[in-house]
């Protein structure tokens, strides 16, 4: 194994406290290559109950030559599209910018800001967009006759749990995505079923409404908030904040992607990548902070712009040379 020294220790910051950011501080002490140099919050700094280092948000232009890539842990509904631009220009980044719908003009908002000011960020990574993107790069590339299906869940959506709280008269939820088993079936028999958004999941909210609010009109903008719920059979279910809490405060998660195809004669192949993850804001934590390895290593070499998950040597991933590797893991 390498030995680390203090010039190739990564220099973490991470940015928003919340489920995400928890994580990444659990998973930066899983890495001895990794230091975590301090967290930034819009928070009263007292507020947040953690050892580490806490520094109010304002005050982070001061760590500019302190932090090698910082970790963004915030939303995509409202926090990432703000934040990114501002913190890419003064570091390198990591996020997890969710929405695939706008994942192309986010992408370009970021290569801007990162360009003008001589900084690299990655995009979009975590497990779907992610790791569930790389598999069906994977399938496409090898199975070029085939079709791909991706299925998320039984689990707490993060981004789209999010979303919700964020309801005008929410005052907590959560969402569940459920993938409807008889469609799974289908696909694993090499049916290559043509299947709607509607037929493949549907999405089931539990919410907490403020007192007094209109419970009709949080349901409808819920079941119509775009990219988020309206191509899905939506079920809104308002509940007391104690039955939340009891019933729903674990972030259970996991997914399968599909590529299933035919080869030379019609020789039928199918490709299946699954996680079932029983913390999905750690799972998620985990794989932005290998992420951040990358990051820290290309930066060095000089890249600037915005990256993907497509952008990244799977070799830069690891804490391992590149001799390592191949030795241990080719």
């Amino acid at each position: 194994m390498m030995t680390n020294t203090v010039s190739n220790i990564l220099r973490i910051g991470i940015v928003g406290y919340g489920n995400l950011g928890r994580g990444a501080e659990l998973a930066i002490q899983q890495n001895p290559d990794m230091e975590l140099v301090a967290i930034f919050t819009r928070r009263e700094t007292t507020e947040l109950s953690t050892d580490s280092k806490v520094v109010s948000i304002s005050k982070i232009e001061d760590y500019k030559d302190k932090i090698d890539v910082m970790i963004l842990c915030g939303g995509s509904a409202k926090d990432l599209p703000e934040q990114v631009i501002m913190v890419s220009k003064l570091f390198n980044t990591v996020d997890s910018f969710d929405t695939h719908a706008k994942i192309p003009e986010y992408f370009e908002q970021v290569d801007q800001a990162s360009k003008a000011n001589g900084k690299l960020s990655l995009i979009s990574t975590g497990w779907d967009p992610g790791l569930f993107s790389m598999a069906r790069l994977l399938g496409q590339s090898i199975l070029p006759e085939g079709e791909d299906y991706t299925f998320w869940g039984k689990g707490l959506s993060q981004g789209h749990s999010d979303a919700v709280r964020r309801v005008s008269g929410v005052k907590n939820g959560v969402q569940y995505t459920i993938p409807i088993e008889s469609a799974i079936e289908k696909v694993r028999s090499g049916e290559n079923p043509e299947l709607s958004t509607a037929e493949k999941h549907e999405r089931v909210c539990y919410i907490v409404a403020n007192e007094g609010a209109d419970l009709a009109e949080i349901e409808n903008t819920i079941a119509n908030m775009p990219h988020y719920f309206d191509q899905y059979d939506t079920t809104v279910n308002f509940i007391a904040e104690e039955e939340l809490l009891k019933n729903h405060s674990t972030m259970p998660h996991g997914g399968i992607v599909f590529r299933s195809g035919t080869t030379g004669n019609g020789s039928k192949q199918r490709i299946e990548f699954s996680l079932e993850l029983e913390s999905n804001p750690e799972f998620t934590a985990s794989v932005l902070v290998a992420y951040t390895r990358a990051i820290g290593k290309m930066a060095k070499e000089g890249q600037t712009g915005a990256k993907t998950v497509f952008d990244i040597p799977l070799g830069y991933l690891s804490p391992k040379s590149a001799a390592e590797l191949r030795k241990e893991l080719l």
